[in-house]
């Protein structure tokens, strides 16, 4: 299920008190996943994830369960569906409904102290990204980058989220963007343990990305998860 990944990048070196931290986690609370809350434990303790951001599309309330059940740090995140493409927001506390501007979606992650990340920003195959003119005109607010998101299919869209990530001085993240268990801790940052956000997007600064791509096999589970919500429905 593995590829390397040409489009790594490495920051400062950690030391061995380090977590591996996915970034990028989807649960069944999302409309194109079926994965369990307690399945996604599960492969993150085989996987040795000492951390993982959920990211469900336009939902938080898997976020929050998994928060209360897993014995590791889950920070509370959404992929949000702006009017030009998704943004994530990381430590939120509240949901932020889909549809509103990227402006508007920035400033209500802002709000709640949350984090604004942009998620596979140069994804140049599926068309769920944040479109480059409004990533330029929201940029002063982005606190980091996804630079490794495990289902990008050309390596080079990641390699260009490198290049951007360091031209503009933004801390990088890593996440497998997994939907199915097998994905997840496909990629991930390895970085110091944090306690809050602020303490994170420090930490995050001085971390090293690892992983590497999925197969695009994976895509196909994608589908049938939706098929099938849409079967119960």
């Amino acid at each position: 299920m593995k590829q390397d990944n040409a489009a790594m990048l490495h920051s400062a070196q950690v030391d061995a008190a380090t977590i591996k931290v996915d970034l990028h986690v989807h649960t069944c609370y999302s409309k194109d996943c079926l994965v369990s809350l307690e399945d996604v434990i599960a492969a993150a303790q085989r996987q040795g994830l000492g951390a993982l951001a959920v990211l469900d599309h336009n939902a938080i309330e898997g976020a929050l369960a998994l928060q209360a059940l897993a014995p590791f740090a889950v920070i509370v995140g959404e992929e949000i569906y702006t009017t030009e493409g998704e943004i994530a927001g990381l430590f939120l506390r509240e949901l932020i409904p889909p549809g509103l501007t990227p402006a508007q979606t920035v400033a209500r992650i802002q709000e709640q102290g949350g984090l604004v990340y942009i998620p596979h920003p140069f994804e140049s195959i599926r068309q769920a990204r944040l479109n480059e003119r409004a990533l330029m005109e929201v940029l002063d607010h982005v606190d980091a980058i996804e630079v490794l998101n495990a289902r990008v299919m050309r390596p080079q869209d990641n390699a260009r989220a490198v290049r951007f990530a360091q031209a503009h001085d933004l801390p990088a993240g890593a996440g497998s963007g997994a939907h199915t268990a097998a994905e997840i801790g496909q990629a991930y940052v390895e970085m110091l343990p944090f306690t809050d956000a602020a303490s994170f997007l420090r930490n995050l600064s001085k971390g090293k990305v690892g992983g590497g791509l999925s197969l695009p096999h994976v895509h196909w589970f994608s589908t049938w998860a939706k098929i099938r919500k849409r079967m119960r429905m």
